[in-house]
């Protein structure tokens, strides 16, 4: 009983055991909440005011709220060595930039949320290191562009993209139809007009497609849409079955949308907008039997078209229908025609030929077509011979002879073969230049097959009144090109060259394929107005004529001037060596001499000046009287 009391009293002194204590943290941001004392840590600073990523971030942290701050930007530094961090929001914060590389720290992040910012762009680099992200929220911001490798790291973890409330007009398809998965993809509320075919074919995932709000018209046939439920499948989706969201879109409900009228709805929030007779009602509301088609029908073509060789022609096709349909030529050899160096198709249905060839002419077909059927119109062009140098008529003259300032000038000395390699001659290779006219040429080259690994052909020419090269660099599956940047009444030395890369030392080598010299025709001028330099030499020398008559009439009247006084200069009268003082009457004229008595004044006229003129020889002589 006795021992007892004794461990009573020793108990105290007894040395306490303390709770484990936690590993030592970095100190806590001002304005924000921290939770150390377990793990995970956490940094919540939802709301604080903060004008940046604070940088005194416990770099452990596996949750990081910035929600509803005035952060303006994301730097590389600010979330540097956080690897273990999972949840990240910079929710409704002012970020206009992401510096490239600013996540790439965060190897294991599952969920950033970048809403309710002012981004326009997203580049390659900005979400670079996410390898593990699951979840990616960029709705709310000013995004007009997306790179095709924005997404490119997180392509296989993603499972939510929200890019919804944005400005997008296009999107990389090709690079969210590597999302496979992907379980929600919004693309409400952008500006999109068009889905190509096939977009979303591989997104097996996929379970809630979000298209609402946009300026789509059509949606084309993807087999993504076939694990959406039929009409005649009992009400209600499935679990595997796809949420579908494609309402406030201007549709226009014709028979290219035949297959998602027969897909069973559970709302009745789209409506048509267009043709006019379905403007208005409800997409599902819409009987079957009135999404229609109009084939199409050709309004407008070109008439018989005469031109000659060498020169351009335009061939017109138009037509309508609904859809609108897509009109292609087809040359009289059968060939369908497109976009080359000699031929331009354009959308509108207009096919130009940029340099006609003799055997271009015959019968073009436009076909117009679309989902209705197709309709053709035939298109005759006849090309004539090439039009004689000098045309015989009035409103033409002849091209400039020597002399003209606008004659040709001698071929420079410094031709463009001489530049391109001194041990290139000018001299033709195979390098044929035809179909020359005033402003166009065409270049022909034949097959460099024995060069290997071709890259691509280098045009280079000059003119003969100009000695700075111009470039040109053609595809390596290219024989021809077409010159339309020349002038007229030129000598044009040209020069073909290979690019290829150097099995032996790895670098670009060229090599020159051959080598032309040709003369584009002269530009006719009008006849009608006098040539600029004739005006310009007419009206010098009309004022050179004016300038001399002038000068001329001044020297005539100071001769006389000096004539009326004798030979001094006006005001100056002839002094007499043995007068002592004299004094004359004049009107004008010179006063008397010694010899001849001066006459008697008479009686001055009207209009008369009368002049005393007196001179004295000395203080000594005083002027005698009258």
């Amino acid at each position: 009983m006795a021992v007892l009391p004794l461990l009573l009293c020793l108990l105290p002194l007894a040395p306490a055991s303390s709770p484990p204590q936690p590993a030592t943290s970095s100190p806590c941001p001002r304005r924000c909440r921290c939770q150390t004392q377990s793990l995970p840590l956490s940094v919540l600073c939802p709301g604080a005011g903060l004008l940046f990523v604070p940088p005194s971030l416990d770099r452990r942290a596996a949750e990081l709220r910035l929600a509803d701050n005035f952060i303006a930007a994301v730097r590389r530094r600010d979330l540097a060595n956080m690897t273990g961090l999972l949840h990240l929001s910079l929710s409704r914060n002012t970020i206009r930039h992401v510096a490239a590389g600013a996540f790439a720290d965060l190897r294991a992040l599952r969920a950033l949320h970048l809403d309710g910012n002012r981004l326009t762009s997203l580049g390659e680099g900005q979400l670079r290191g996410l390898v593990n992200l699951r979840h990616l929220i960029l709705s709310n911001n000013q995004l007009a562009a997306l790179a095709a490798g924005a997404l490119d790291d997180c392509a296989e973890t993603l499972e939510d993209l929200d890019l919804s409330y944005n400005n997008l007009e296009q999107l990389p398809w090709e690079a969210l139809g590597r999302l496979g998965n992907v379980n929600t993809l919004g693309l409400d509320h952008n500006l999109l007009a068009s889905v190509p075919a096939g977009a979303f074919s591989r997104l097996h995932k996929l379970a809630r497609l979000d298209m609402t709000s946009n300026r789509l018209t059509t949606i084309p046939p993807d087999p993504l849409f076939s694990r959406l439920p039929l009409l005649a499948r009992p009400r209600g989706s499935p679990a595997s079955a796809l949420v579908l969201a494609f309402g406030g879109n201007p549709l226009h409900c014709n028979c290219e949308l035949v297959w998602l009228r027969r897909l069973a709805r559970e709302d009745d929030l789209e409506a048509c907008a267009s043709p006019p007779a379905l403007g208005g009602r409800y997409f599902w509301a819409v009987g079957e039997e009135e999404f229609v088609c109009e084939p199409p029908v050709v309004t407008h073509r070109s008439p018989p078209l005469a031109v000659p060789a060498g020169r351009p022609a335009a061939l017109r096709c138009r037509a309508v229908g609904d859809p609108e349909p897509r009109v292609r030529w087809v040359s009289p050899q059968g060939r369908l025609l497109g976009n080359s160096s000699r031929a331009r198709a354009f959308p509108n249905g207009t096919l130009e030929l940029l340099v006609t060839e003799p055997g271009d002419g015959g019968i073009f077909t436009c076909i117009a077509a679309n989902a209705a059927g197709e309709a053709t119109a035939a298109v005759e062009l006849t090309v004539g011979p090439p039009p004689p140098p000098q045309l015989a008529n009035s409103t033409s003259c002849d091209p400039p002879r020597d002399g003209d300032p606008d004659a040709l000038t001698p071929p420079s000395a410094a031709s463009a073969s001489a530049k391109v390699a001194d041990t290139v001659p000018p001299t033709d290779r195979g390098v044929q230049v035809t179909e020359h006219g005033a402003t166009a040429a065409l270049v022909q080259w034949p097959d460099q097959r024995p060069i290997p690994g071709i890259r691509m052909y280098q045009i280079q020419y000059n003119s003969s009144a100009d000695d700075i090269l111009v470039y040109r660099m053609i595809p390596a599956d290219s024989r021809s090109f077409l010159l339309t940047d020349l002038a007229s009444g030129r000598t044009y030395d040209l020069c073909v060259l290979a690019v290829y890369e150097d099995s032996a030392t790895g670098l670009t080598a060229t090599r020159p394929v051959g080598c032309a010299r040709f003369s584009t025709e002269p530009a006719l001028r009008p006849c009608g107005a006098p040539h600029a330099p004739f005006l310009g030499g007419t009206m010098i020398i009309a004022l050179g004529g004016v300038i001399v008559a002038s000068v001329l009439v001044f020297i005539f009247v100071l001769l006389m001037r000096y004539k009326v006084h004798g030979g001094q200069p006006p005001g100056k009268a002839k002094t007499q060596a043995p007068v002592s003082s004299v004094c004359s009457q004049t009107n004008g004229a010179l006063g008397p001499t010694p010899t001849a008595p001066a006459p008697e004044p008479s009686a001055p006229r009207a209009h008369t000046v009368v002049q005393l003129d007196c001179e004295s020889w000395g203080p000594s002589h005083e002027p005698t009287g009258p």
